[in-house]
């Protein structure tokens, strides 16, 4: 029986026909044994069959192109020789036949990890010369040397700086390397760097992992193996996976990188030998791959750590001028995107405005550095009262507070947590005017709505912040234009939340800007802060 091999050295091309096969179909649609995705080859374009005999033929599926043989147009089944060219459309590629051994030789070594982790260092057990002792020894040294340096590496790119050094210099088979990361620890692995031996090819491998197979590199993350493949196209384990076919991926060797509690990435390499001249050699090399394997996982989890880390305090930096510190460790906790941003959630929520009544005419009459100072103090004292209540604070938009309420940590109650900050917010305004505080009097206006919003980070890559968006938020902002000086008013959605609401009269129904209904407005009783707060606080 002959195995068949059709090669194109001007195309990059060889495709192995498995042993298996008695029908092998190429074309350019997926769905063929092997896609050829060249212009001029029809999705269907021809079939090679191996007759009960084991000699093949070509047969052409109505091509558009058409099928040729040693320049012989193929019409019915045409029998195949050793060297003959096969032309499909313009691409030309050579027959090799070879009778195959009765035993098919073994393409792929694959093999647990915990099996490989002592193998490297031990070597032959059963080599017990002084030459065998000493390549133990050898070997044990350049762990121990290898460890040191990765250790010392603080970044990604030492790490598999050391470790594309260590693997160009012992395994000379291999041509290309990769290390793929499991990030964000949702199980996609990402690939982070890349080598070659030839330094100018090597900004094309991290830009584009084509030459990566993912179907490989996921078995090996997500069933702890490592494999060393001198053929994919041969092993029946990868039999039918377009992208390995497509891809035409032979030979490739790939670990986990595991440090026994969890698999963090694949370390991943292209071997620059076949099935034809596989070496004893092989089983060795995946040894020591998988052993170097198990000391690059303790660095890129070290790596990964930092990197957590980081990012949380960044986060927490950023959410402190927000948050109360419950809020901001339950934020964390929640975790963010890829990018650093909070996840964008819907909520029910109570936002408020507070703004500062006249305070155009203020600015006129005190220096830039006296409206500073003053802001500075009244946020400051109101903001305790946000916090108090466990509410989040959006942003100071000029001389005015947003809050809310509900969001990120759910609030059953946030109608209420934000009425009592309204009025905690007045009361203490009022007894700072008592003190003389600002100098003068201020007094405040105050807006109370409830409904869905949008809850999350906002903006560019350069600059986002944390904040709550859609129509509740809009129609909170109106209606403090209607509020009384020194009051709270709040919308009828706010109003029915209320476990109390007698401290609330209704005060007429509004029609705002850009919302077509008219809106039932409440408000507190005017000039009793100390009473209100009583209130809302029984």
């Amino acid at each position: 029986m002959a195995e068949l091999t059709l090669c194109s050295q001007q195309d990059n091309l060889e495709i192995s026909v498995p042993g298996d096969r008695d029908r092998f179909t190429l074309g350019r649609s997926t769905e063929c044994d092997y896609c050829l995705s060249f212009s001029g080859i029809s999705r269907y374009h021809a079939c090679l069959s191996r007759a009960t005999d084991g000699k093949w033929t070509v047969e052409d599926l109505g091509s558009k192109n058409g099928t040729r043989v040693n320049d012989l147009a193929v019409t019915a089944p045409y029998p195949l020789a050793h060297d003959d060219e096969i032309w499909l459309g313009d691409i030309c590629l050579q027959v090799i036949l070879a009778t195959s051994p009765h035993a098919k030789p073994q393409t792929t070594i694959l093999h647990d990890v915990r099996d490989l982790q002592q193998q490297w260092i031990e070597g032959n057990s059963q080599d017990d010369t002084e030459c065998g002792k000493d390549r133990a020894i050898a070997r044990l040294r350049d762990l121990v040397e290898i460890g040191k340096h990765l250790s010392s590496a603080e970044s990604i790119e030492a790490i598999f700086l050391r470790v594309k050094e260590v693997v160009f210099r012992y395994i000379r088979s291999i041509d290309r390397l990769a290390l793929l990361v499991d990030v964000d620890n949702s199980g996609t692995l990402k690939l982070l760097n890349a080598a070659t031996r030839d330094r100018t090819q090597e900004s094309q491998l991290t830009d584009n992992s084509d030459w990566i197979s993912r179907t490989i590199c996921q078995k090996v993350f997500d069933d702890k193996v490592a494999i060393q493949t001198a053929d994919a196209q041969m092993d029946n384990r990868f039999e039918g996976n377009q992208s390995i076919l497509f891809k035409n991926i032979r030979s490739c060797i790939a670990v986990p990188l595991w440090d026994e509690t969890r698999v963090v990435g694949v370390l991943y390499a292209d071997a620059n030998f076949s099935a034809m001249n596989w070496t004893e050699a092989g089983e060795e090399d995946l040894s020591f791959f998988s052993t170097l394997a198990n000391l690059v996982a303790t660095n890129v989890q070290r790596w990964l750590l930092a990197q957590k880390l980081r990012c949380e305090e960044n986060i927490r930096h950023r959410l402190e001028r927000y948050h109360s510190p419950a809020v901001v460790q339950q934020l964390i906790s929640v975790g963010t995107l890829a990018d650093g941003r909070l996840p964008p959630t819907e909520s029910e929520i109570s936002v408020l405005f507070a703004d500062i009544v006249g305070f155009t005419a203020l600015s006129e009459k005190l220096r830039p550095a006296q409206i500073v100072r003053l802001l500075n103090r009244l946020f400051e004292e109101m903001l305790q009262e946000v916090f108090a209540a466990g509410g989040t604070l959006d942003k100071y938009i000029g001389d005015c507070i947003m809050a809310f309420f509900g969001a990120p940590e759910p609030q059953a109650d946030h109608a209420d947590r934000a009425m009592a900050t309204a009025v905690g917010m007045l009361a203490r305004l009022e007894k700072l005017n008592t003190q003389r505080v600002f100098g003068e009097p201020l007094q405040l206006r105050i807006a109370v709505n409830s409904g869905r919003a949008a809850i999350g980070d906002v903006g560019s890559s350069q600059r986002f912040d944390y904040t709550a968006l859609g129509g509740t938020i809009n129609l909170a902002a109106r209606m403090e234009g209607i509020c009384p000086p020194g009051e709270c008013v709040a919308s009828e959605s706010t109003y029915k939340m209320l476990g109390r609401k007698e401290y609330l009269q209704r005060m007429g129904e509004y029609r705002f800007k850009g919302i077509a209904r008219s809106i039932p407005v409440y408000q507190t009783q005017r000039h009793s802060p100390q009473k209100l707060q009583g209130n809302a606080a029984s």
